[in-house]
């Protein structure tokens, strides 16, 4: 029988920019190196390809890729969510994806990981928690984390100190949290 301790931990990972080279996909990049013993992290890297919400389409027919986002939130054991902010407001596209989950209960008593990688973030930071909370998530002040001036602190190559150890005290609190639905051998 395998160790709860090594057990690792099925976690969705979206993050709420679309560019390709984004501050908020390399601090993922970085939590996945930081707590590759601890996380078995899956990317969803197909937010801008979500269609429009729109309630007409919220029933027993929803599209394809709403349906497999649905699917992978309610699987993971836990969900990290990293955002830019746009306007002193969420990216339209991460605003849209969980939009699309509001008739579900995937995120009802699931664990959240929080993160805020922008410029300020602040404002981003205050309704990403309002939203999560509404939606049932389960998440406190230990598995929020919000990195101003995020592109002085991560980039793909580096990491500064402060930063690194702020995201590692999350993983630790985030770890805490998750119990895995499923042992992985």
């Amino acid at each position: 029988m395998m160790d709860m301790e090594t057990v690792r931990k099925n976690v969705l990972a979206i993050s709420g920019s679309t560019r390709k080279k984004s501050t908020n996909t390399y601090v993922i990049e970085w939590i996945k190196q930081l707590a590759h013993d601890q996380f078995e992290i899956e990317f969803f890297s197909q937010l801008d390809s979500l269609p429009h919400f729109n309630p007409d389409l919220d029933d027993e027919n929803v599209p394809d890729l709403v349906a497999e986002l649905r699917s992978k939130i309610d699987q993971a054991d836990g969900v990290i969510i990293c955002t830019p902010e746009y306007v002193f407001s969420l990216p339209g596209a991460l605003k849209n994806a969980l939009e699309w989950t509001v008739s579900t209960t995937v995120f009802s008593d699931k664990p959240v990981a929080l993160i805020t990688a922008s410029g300020l973030g602040e404002k981003a930071s205050e309704q990403l928690s309002l939203i999560m909370s509404t939606l049932g998530a389960h998440f406190d002040q230990q598995t929020q984390l919000l990195i101003q001036s995020a592109r002085s602190k991560v980039d793909a190559d580096s990491i500064d100190p402060s930063t690194r150890q702020h995201l590692a005290e999350l993983i630790n609190a985030f770890n805490d949290k998750i119990t895995p639905k499923r042992p992985t051998f």
